[in-house]
């Protein structure tokens, strides 16, 4: 038995963003808009809620949430009077509208609703509707259940999770994209492949998050260094916007994997992008997965492997070992940094093993890797 959540509704293609206006309007009455540090990069849509004729009260953010922002969103979301959320920029950005969004309809305070660092309690009410927007192609947040939250009291990152947090309606529109620059394409683009091979070898996938992965790891593969080459080959960011859509339900149906368990802890210590950490550690932890599951004997879950190889090279023959090796490369083509260059130290080490071993997303990593092949892969990384 198995379940599959997603948006109510997502809309893609070009020029999509024109929808925003009638989907908002469809789910309340007064906008909450939530942008980037940059608001005008939301104008396409602030033209659609115009022409809806939509009262809007826009809040910026900048960088990735941490738990005072959302308490200061909803506090603001509030005295606006909003009853929908619309979010319009990066993961980031859509997380905190999730968020903020989730707080405001259920109150309290939000380490009662925080795993790992919280009290865990469930969100009883739904969320205020989100309608999501990304205007990059990496975490795909906008079909997922949770948002990633920084805590600085507690110097890492945990999620506020529910099926209540889904939002309302997704946009994905590859022009939205197009200015992205070729740092944070390659960031956020190396973000969504992760997802999608951490879904398809993760030991809680399904048959419909195979199906998604499978579809999603050779567009992303193909697509990702043409964006970086040239941010204005529409067809290139049209692939890597679906592909990023794709790793999202991947993610929220079949879970990640180590990769992902280190990227919270690491982020919560360093404020590196989530990208940018997980480019780092992909193919280490993907050789270490591949390592671990040889020596134990675990013969289907490495066929996962050779199956990612097949998909990301091209060639029938591949191995896994081939497979890790071309991820290197693209990590390496990407201009993907070293942890150190992120801000991690070697004396780090221990504490983001001890953070990572407890993580939610570890759960799904193929195999149980011990602490000395959990180190192991920080040290590579460095």
């Amino acid at each position: 038995m198995f379940e599959f959540a997603t948006a109510a509704r997502i809309i893609v293609g070009r020029g999509a963003a024109r929808e925003a206006g009638a989907a908002a309007a469809a789910c309340g009455s007064r906008v909450f808009l939530v942008t980037g540090r940059t608001p005008a990069r939301a104008e396409p849509v602030r033209a659609s809620l115009d022409a809806a004729r939509l009262p809007v009260a826009i809040w910026p953010t900048a960088g990735e949430p941490c738990l005072e922002d959302i308490t200061r969103g909803a506090a603001a979301l509030a005295d606006a009077g909003a009853d929908v959320v619309v979010a319009v920029g990066g993961g980031s950005v859509i997380d905190t509208a999730k968020a903020v969004a989730a707080l405001a309809a259920n109150g309290g305070d939000l380490l009662d609703y925080l795993e790992v660092i919280g009290a865990g309690r469930p969100l009883n009410r739904p969320a205020l509707p989100v309608v999501a927007v990304p205007t990059t192609a990496g975490t795909g947040s906008e079909v997922t259940r949770n948002a990633v939250l920084g805590s600085r009291e507690h110097g890492v990152k945990a999620s506020l999770r529910s099926v209540h947090m889904l939002p309302r309606v997704a946009i994905v529109d590859p022009e939205l994209t197009v200015d992205v620059p070729p740092d944070v394409s390659a960031s956020t683009g190396l973000d969504a492949l992760t997802q999608l091979i951490e879904g398809y070898v993760s030991a809680r996938a399904t048959p419909m998050t195979d199906a998604l992965a499978a579809a999603g790891i050779p567009r992303a593969a193909a697509a990702l260094p043409r964006v970086v080459r040239d941010g204005r080959d529409l067809d290139a960011r049209e692939d890597m916007a679906i592909a990023a859509l794709w790793s999202g339900m991947v993610l929220a149906n079949g879970g990640l994997g180590a990769v992902h368990g280190f990227a919270g802890p690491i982020g919560g210590m360093t404020g590196a992008a989530h990208g940018a950490i997980c480019a780092a550690l992909l193919p280490h932890v993907m050789a270490a997965n591949v390592d671990a599951l040889r020596r134990r004997g675990a013969a289907d879950a490495l066929a996962r492997f050779d199956h990612v190889a097949r998909l990301v090279t091209g060639r029938p023959e591949a191995t896994a070992d081939d497979g890790v090796e071309w991820i290197r490369q693209l990590c390496r083509a990407l201009g993907a940094s070293p942890l150190r260059a992120l801000g991690v130290r070697a004396s780090d080490t221990g504490r983001i093993v001890s953070a990572a071993m407890r993580a939610s997303s570890m759960k799904g990593n193929p195999i149980v890797l011990n602490e000395e092949e959990l180190t192991a892969i920080v040290t590579a990384a460095l």
